[in-house]
């Protein structure tokens, strides 16, 4: 089992417009979320839709990628792995948020079809 390690693949559709942030260093880091749909067929025999929604994160040239390339509903390929982390409200409530950072991603969908064609 020691080669196993904390990855994640996900297919979905990118939800929201991407926020870019330009760090002091110039590094951007770009956030966005996806939806990924499953179908199954309840107790019943009807289908059933789930949708899971995923806060992704990129960083580097990947974030750079998805400035230029990447809009709300374009569908993404992507490959990273799974963090958490927590943080206090003003009101002193924990927060836990758990987040992709992405290694690799693919954008999928009609060619041609880029951010900047809309």
């Amino acid at each position: 089992m020691s080669t196993l390690k904390n990855k994640v693949q996900l297919i979905g559709n990118v939800g929201n417009e991407p926020e870019i942030t330009t760090l002091e260093s110039g590094k951007k880091v770009a956030k966005f979320s996806i939806a990924t749909n499953e179908s199954y067929k309840d107790s019943k025999g009807e289908k059933v839709q789930s949708t899971e929604w995923h806060t992704i994160i990129a960083w580097g040239k990947i974030a750079e990628i998805v400035e230029n390339y990447v809009g709300k509903g374009k569908e993404v390929a992507l490959e990273g792995k799974l963090t958490s982390r927590s943080y206090e409200t003003k009101d002193g409530e924990k927060r836990y948020i758990t987040e992709v950072v992405v290694d690799e991603i693919l954008l999928l969908g009609i060619k041609g079809d880029e951010k900047a064609d809309r």
